[in-house]
């Protein structure tokens, strides 16, 4: 089977957590035996092709967004005609869009070929979000309700599809490479948060992490909070100055990322409004409890005691204690087990096998 995987993004400009998806489903395709495509831009207006961990990778120039703007879309939008044509050169047996304007374009490619296009919900879909943009709303749900399946990556946004967009999702969790992200080596000598969240992104509430933690030292001195140098210079001298914060590079690579969380006593993502939470699922993997917003779909991975915690969103004094309390929960030997047994429901082998039933489903070979 070939698939093609269309997303504006992808590695390494951007490494988000749907960027990551994408990058995820498209290798495991690949390592299951069938064929995979990624559709996505670049900076500039030449096209590259590349082979990437197995993976076919087709950039498309990025031109100017006034065709977004106009239409109302999310951007980028203008190389959608190109991605129109890039999949019908490359005839793949089914397109999947991560993206609404991506959407388009698979649908109208369906339309003509007779092929199915699949449509994943990667965050939680809500008018505001859209920018109350009545062209993009409008946009978002013809792409909901006329693909031939929708995918949400959790139960929130499969409410959120049926509740402002219309359609029968079904619900794939993204996966987790759970021979890579695993339990090893020792915890930090000293309590240690690790937080994988871009806090450039204001949903991701870095001023509410900064104030809890204070809470935090006050009961803990010798606790550290480890996060990822934001990209903001403003952002990233106001973390570097409060005590106990450490910043680190971006990670890189999935090593990189390992020896933090496994090093960590547990992860915290304390944001609003998340679709899924893949860093808390990455955490647990490694045998580290997590700790998260009572809101979206962390609720789903965090769902029982023995493996993290949960605070009520904008609630500073209750993510210090569930802070607090996580820290406590590193000190169980049998944490690390409970966070791994907890972490196979999001096995990328798993994650595979879903999809390519969905694609079967949709008589894609």
């Amino acid at each position: 089977m070939e698939v093609a995987l269309l997303h504006p993004y992808y590695w390494p400009e951007v490494r988000r957590g749907s960027e990551r998806a994408v990058h995820d489903l498209a290798a495991g395709l690949v390592a299951a035996g069938h064929g995979a495509r990624v559709v996505t831009t670049r900076a500039g207006r030449r096209a590259t092709t590349a082979v990437e961990d197995g993976v076919i990778v087709r950039r498309l120039g990025r031109p100017p967004e006034r065709l977004a703007s106009w239409a109302g879309l999310p951007r980028p939008a203008a190389h959608l005609p190109v991605a129109w044509r890039d999949l019908s050169r490359a005839a793949p047996d089914v397109a999947h869009a991560f993206y609404v304007g991506e959407g388009l374009a698979a649908m109208a490619w369906a339309s003509h070929t007779g092929r199915p296009a699949v449509f994943s919900v990667m965050g939680l879909p809500r008018p505001e979000g859209l920018g109350g943009r009545r062209r993009a709303l409008a946009a978002a749900r013809r792409v909901a309700r006329g693909a031939d399946a929708v995918v949400a990556i959790s139960a929130a946004v499969a409410e959120g599809v049926r509740r402002h967009l219309g359609g029968s999702p079904r619900v794939i969790h993204p996966g987790v490479d759970l021979r890579t992200f695993s339990p090893g080596g020792r915890r930090a000598g000293e309590p240690t948060v690790y937080c994988a969240a871009a806090l450039e992104d204001p949903r991701k509430q870095a001023e509410l992490l900064l104030g809890a933690f204070a809470r935090v030292r006050r009961a803990r001195p010798d606790a550290r909070l480890v996060l990822e140098r934001p990209r903001d210079a403003a952002l990233a001298a106001r973390l570097a100055c409060a005590e106990g914060v450490e910043l680190a590079e971006a990670a890189r690579d999935d090593l990189t990322l390992v020896a933090r969380y496994r090093a960590a006593w547990t992860s915290v993502l304390p944001s609003r409004a998340e679709a899924f939470g893949l860093v808390l699922a990455e955490g647990l993997a490694c045998g580290t409890p997590g700790v998260g917003t009572h809101e979206g779909g962390i609720p789903e991975i965090l769902d029982d005691d023995a493996t993290g915690r949960l605070f009520a969103p904008g609630d500073e004094a209750g993510l210090a204690r569930a802070l607090l309390e996580a820290l406590e929960l590193a000190g169980d030997p049998a944490t690390a087990q409970a966070c791994r047994v907890h972490a196979a429901r999001y096995d990328q082998e798993r994650c595979v096998r879903e999809h390519l039933a969905l694609y079967r489903s949709l008589g894609a070979q």
